[in-house]
């Protein structure tokens, strides 16, 4: 089919890529990251002034970026001085960068380091070890600003995150967990007395997980913990003793930890804590932890991201909308005024050709029905009463390959609980009519455990100004909807996450939203491997698309990078050839008989290349319609504005090709 004229070409989606990340906020400054596309996807620091005026603080090459857990997090800290502390992507060395001046390492080649915090001197960080054998150790250490000897505080466990000094400077808070656990998972919040290097846990267990913690005064912490089935916040004692929760809430008050470094709240100089919560998107609140009382700020946006930075009596994050792209903005606590920092880019397309999503609910194996909601910010069907109940549910669906009945026990609420949350974005009708449905895409997002937010992303304007349609699905395991919806996913999958998947496109056919016979899916990493699946199992899709996708269980856990070495082990269980063969795409190739386009980043150290390239072999091994494109010097999600202009050439070139 011919699409229909857009005014967003492969160039304004690839240059519109520039987002900015991990705001401070100190003496009427403000510094934050900034990835730049069109500067080789290079990382600088953006710092601006009081007076409105910004600058780049690191000319090329230079690139702040970590690559602890590979995922990388915060490469940077402010001194008190204004200084800039941070990680080059080239070394992983530590550098400081003089207020006039030029970067000098601080730390010796060698190591990684993130999530940076400078206090007295000095700088409190993870660092990651890569030794010659392969091994992988990590350790909470303070690096003398004055290049003196690095002091190890904290060792012996596989991961560490949020490091944090107490007021006084006489203990130093942080989290930790082992293998086979994710962050989410289960986590300890630990204290260490410098004085002595004694330490004891305050909170956390193998089921729990604690994360973010930040010191309230000398003797209590803030932090937040899932021990409800939400991450919601406490206070509590240096010694574990008085928990108390601060707003219990069947909501979210922070995002998975992928990446070090984030801080879902803040808190401010009168006692009160600037938080972000909500389901799905995460809105802004202020919090008095006395009462207990959360009264949101009004902005424009629909979303922020779990990171936020206070002066005590600003507030700065990023925020997003659907048709605002991800932007630097400070909101004023007494005024409930905010502005953004940090303008965008790139012109915007007319806004008549940004869609607009819609919440979407859409039922479980047994209710193939769904609920759609006009507003763009939070669903608001759920939070109701019947939601306050929990109870055990087992329930059971068909491996239609295996023919294995799955059973799948997760606690959740109430009936409409059980449904999958998506975002329904419909094609922009202003041009040339069509006869019948539209085609429509399924967009799966990665992780598993993450999910597709509705911040501006003009990958989706790209399609749906052309006459094509998205959904983007939040399939069970994803995060915003509490533990028990992302634990669906515990040993499932290939199971739920394509399940969902093919359901939500059968339901864009049954209600007449999408021809059926022109309904694609297209997802990157744990996404590409739900494509590649749902493409193997079933015919509902007329071809699918790839990013960096998984097609094989074992091979992944043997050379994947450390952080996630054994998370194959929650969401499939341990390694089992038969139970493999029942769920990896490259074992149920058999079953593929529509197109698939594959793309994949020669240098990704998180799903090797050799993943896309056996799928690739296997399809046309068996005369499938394939496309394979590798791409030289690209890692783990493309970030050079002209491979990302090239893959999206090619992914609707595909359209074009499959949408007849």
């Amino acid at each position: 089919m011919p699409f229909w004229p857009s005014p967003i070409s492969t160039r304004d989606v690839a240059g519109s890529a520039v987002r900015p990340g991990w705001p401070t906020l100190m003496d009427g400054r403000t510094w934050w990251t900034e990835d730049r596309p069109d500067d080789g996807g290079r990382t600088t620091i953006v710092c601006r002034a009081a007076d409105g005026t910004r600058r780049d603080l690191l000319p090329a090459p230079w690139c702040a970026r970590t690559r602890v857990h590979e995922y990388g997090g915060r490469p940077y800290a402010v001194t008190p001085e204004g200084e800039v502390v941070f990680a080059n992507l080239q070394d992983q060395r530590l550098y400081l960068l003089p207020e006039n001046g030029e970067p000098k390492p601080v730390t010796p080649p060698g190591c990684r380091y993130a999530d940076p915090l400078v206090r007295d001197g000095q700088v409190w960080c993870v660092r990651e070890h890569h030794a010659e054998d392969g091994k992988v150790t990590r350790a909470v250490v303070s690096v003398p600003l004055d290049g003196g000897e690095i002091r190890e505080w904290a060792t012996g466990c596989d991961f560490y995150a949020s490091p944090t000094i107490s007021p006084d400077g006489r203990h130093l808070a942080y989290v930790c967990w082992d293998h086979p656990r994710m962050p989410w998972d289960g986590t300890e919040l630990r204290v260490i007395r410098l004085s002595d290097g004694d330490s004891w846990k305050v909170r956390g267990s193998v089921t729990e997980s604690v994360l973010a913690p930040a010191w309230k005064d000398d003797t209590r912490l803030y932090l937040v913990s899932d021990s409800s089935g939400w991450w919601n916040l406490y206070e509590i004692g240096v010694h574990g003793d008085g928990a108390r929760a601060l707003h219990p809430a069947e909501e979210e008050f922070t995002l998975p930890p992928w990446r070090l470094g984030g801080m879902p709240y803040a808190i401010l100089a009168d006692g009160r804590l600037a938080v972000l919560h909500g389901r799905g998107d995460l809105r802004l609140g202020l919090l008095d932890p006395a009462s207990g009382t959360l009264t949101d700020v009004e902005a424009p946006y629909s979303g922020w991201d779990a990171d936020l930075a206070t002066d005590g009596t600003a507030v700065t994050g990023i925020a997003y909308a659907p048709t605002t792209p991800r932007s630097v903005v400070t909101v004023n606590p007494a005024t409930g005024s905010h502005h953004p920092l940090a303008p965008t880019p790139s012109a915007l397309p007319n806004p008549a050709y940004l869609p607009v999503p819609r919440p979407v609910r859409i039922g479980g194996p047994a209710d193939q029905t769904a609920q759609i909601s006009d507003t763009t910010h939070q669903d608001t069907q759920i939070g109701s009463t019947a939601d306050q109940a929990t109870r055990i549910a087992s329930t059971t669906h068909q491996d239609r390959r295996s023919g294995d009945t799955i059973h799948q026990d997760a606690r959740i609420g109430d009936t409409a609980d059980q449904d999958v949350h998506a975002f329904l974005y419909p094609p922009h009708t202003e041009a040339s009519p069509q006869s019948g449905p539209p085609p429509y895409v399924v967009f799966v997002h990665g992780g598993p455990t993450a999910h597709a937010d509705t911040a501006l992303d003009l990958e989706k304007a790209f399609l749906t100004s052309r006459g094509i349609g998205v959904l983007d699905l939040n399939y069970g395991g994803s995060t915003g909807y509490g533990r028990a919806y992302r634990d669906r996913l515990k040993g499932q999958w290939g199971l739920v996450d394509v399940h969902d998947t093919i359901a939500a496109a059968r339901w864009l056919a049954e209600q007449g939203l999408a021809d059926p016979a022109r309904i694609a899916v297209r997802g990157g990493s744990a996404g590409g491997w739900t494509v590649m699946a749902a493409c193997c199992s079933s015919d509902v899709f007329a071809g699918g698309v790839s990013y960096y996708g998984v097609s094989a269980l074992a091979p992944l856990a043997a050379h994947t990078h450390d952080f996630e070495s054994r998370y194959v082990e929650w969401l499939v269980g341990p390694e089992d050839p038969q139970v493999y063969a029942a769920r990896e795409p490259l074992a149920l190739v058999d079953g593929a008989t529509r197109p698939m386009l594959l793309l994949q980043g020669l240098d990704d150290p998180v799903v090797p290349p050799e993943q896309s390239a056996a799928f690739a072999d296997a399809l046309s091994e068996r005369g499938v319609p394939c496309t394979y494109l590798a791409f030289e010097g690209e890692s783990h999600g493309f970030r050079r504005t002209e491979t990302r202009a090239a893959a999206l050439a090619a992914e609707l070139a595909f359209y074009q090709q499959i949408f007849i």
